[in-house]
């Protein structure tokens, strides 16, 4: 019997960019090792499009992602938190059960960018990037 998937959640301080964006690509390269959620000190509320449309461009299935609260996410025990702004690093998080392994990853915020559309574009290319190269490391 396999053994049971690693349970991630993955904070940001708005969970519409770069957490959804993240929780996405656990969920595609960890299978069925992983299983991820995302969440927010301060959720927005709503998905940035930049971040569906970056996924969706690398050929990655976003799933039906939506903006919420990190105080929502009371089960299951998280085996890993990782924090992908600096904001929510600094942030006082609330207490998870168990003792997760706590990660910060400092990833710029795509929703940010200005300029062309092209470089709002190449900004969320970026991250996806960014983000994708430090998920493969966690799940090597």
């Amino acid at each position: 019997m396999p053994p049971p998937p690693v349970r991630v959640l993955v904070l940001c301080t708005g969970n519409s960019c770069r957490s959804i964006m993240a929780e996405a690509l656990i969920t595609h390269f960890g299978q069925d090792r992983y299983q991820a959620w995302s969440a927010g000190s301060h959720p927005t509320g709503a998905v940035h499009p930049g971040s569906l449309a970056a996924l969706k461009r690398h050929g990655i299935n976003p799933g039906q992602p939506h903006s919420k609260s990190w105080h929502d996410m009371t089960s299951p025990t998280f085996d890993v938190v990782i924090t992908v702004c600096d904001q929510a690093a600094g942030e006082t998080c609330p207490v998870f059960s168990g003792q997760p392994r706590k990660i910060h990853w400092s990833i710029p915020d795509p929703a940010k960018a200005t300029g062309t559309e092209a470089d709002i574009q190449a900004a969320f290319d970026h991250t996806y990037v960014l983000l994708k190269k430090h998920i493969e490391e966690l799940l090597a």
